[in-house]
Parts: structure tokens; sequence; C-alpha cells
């Protein structure tokens, strides 16, 4: 497991996905839904902003598929 933020795990096309999530889940509980779906919603926007998921380096799985020079 490895929680380095500045090696990024998420690639663009999850991150694209995770930002329109987001924003439906936002837009949801604005609508009149639970504020946890907001919550959620942010969260995944930070993730997507970030590029790291805690949760795929507790599974040691990634989807950046960019060499990046953290993860020579």
């Amino acid at each position: 497991m490895n929680l380095d933020i500045n090696n990024p795990n998420i690639g663009s096309t999850d991150r694209l996905i995770r930002f329109a999530v987001g924003i439906l889940l936002i837009v949801g509980a604005v609508r009149g839904g639970s504020w946890l779906a907001g919550l959620i919603g942010a969260v995944v926007i930070g993730t997507a902003y970030l590029r790291f998921c805690p949760a795929y380096s507790l599974f040691n799985f990634s989807t950046n598929k960019e060499v990046t020079p953290a993860a020579k």
C-alpha cells in the first residue's frame, strides 16, 4: 500500500467519469436528495482533482497509464 499523493493512480478516462458522477450526485442532493449523496459527490470530485484514490492504493490498483517520475 502506497499512500503517496504525488504518485497519481487515476487515469484520464477515470478522472472524467469521476467528475461527471460527482457533479450528478451533488446536483441530485441540491434538488432534494440526500445530503450524503452530496458529500460522496464532493469526495469523488476531490479524488478526481487530486488524481489520487486511497482505495486504489489499498488494493495496489491504478488506471493511470502515464509514466510519472515518482513511479520509476
